[in-house]
């Protein structure tokens, strides 16, 4: 390969965290002579990392990872490396995470049953600065309502979607307690929920958590 080859290759990352289906993208994406796998990871911690220190171009990040979710490592990946695009992987594109993807400036979505060409030249037009979007799910993230919670409202919220009573709540994020209950309170009222665990609901599905 000569010097202005290798000057266009392109650097990925993969992760992802279904074994079977990271080896598969691997090997789907070897096989084009201008990408290049620079690592694949089964988790989210260790994205941000591994992007700086392989130089990675772009990112193909699945959503659902364990210990840290692909739309967090993406959004800090966006800020702590942003030579690297990303690329989000989803089982199923929703317009509530397909909005926070662009809020936090991810390049596309991919679904996971998309051909391999559409995921190659997504890779492709992605690496360039290009967009990968589904018009009609475009359309629908734009028509949603902006997050009507504080950071610190979704903080709280999140703790207690975990599990976490208001007084554990308080703890973690060294509040106190009466503090947390209005926070609680609060997110309820702007999402007009029936309690807190519908709050959460809401949320959730809004793409807020």
């Amino acid at each position: 390969m000569n010097q202005g080859d290798e000057r266009r290759t392109i650097r990925v990352l993969v992760a992802e965290d279904m074994c079977l289906l990271r080896e598969t993208l691997v090997a789907s994406l070897e096989l084009e002579a201008d990408i290049e796998i620079v690592a694949a990871l089964d988790s989210g911690a260790a994205i941000v990392r591994t992007a700086i220190t392989t130089r990675a171009d772009v990112a193909i990040v699945d959503i659902d990872l364990p210990d840290v979710d692909g739309l967090t490592a993406a959004a800090e990946l966006r800020e702590r490396h942003p030579a690297c695009r990303v690329l989000i992987l989803t089982a199923l594109a929703s317009p509530a995470h397909l909005k926070r993807a662009m809020d936090i400036g991810a390049g596309g979505f991919v679904l996971k049953d998309s051909p391999r060409h559409e995921l190659v030249c997504a890779v492709r037009t992605v690496a360039a600065g290009g967009r990968v979007l589904d018009a009609d799910l475009a359309c629908s993230a734009l028509r949603m309502p902006a997050n009507p919670l504080t950071d610190r409202e979704v903080e709280v919220l999140r703790c207690f979607s975990e599990g976490a009573d208001p007084r554990d709540i308080a703890a973690r994020l060294h509040l106190s307690y009466g503090t947390v209950r209005n926070y609680l309170a609060a997110t309820v009222t702007k999402l007009q929920a029936r309690n807190r665990v519908d709050a959460v609901r809401l949320a959730t599905d809004s793409g807020w958590l």
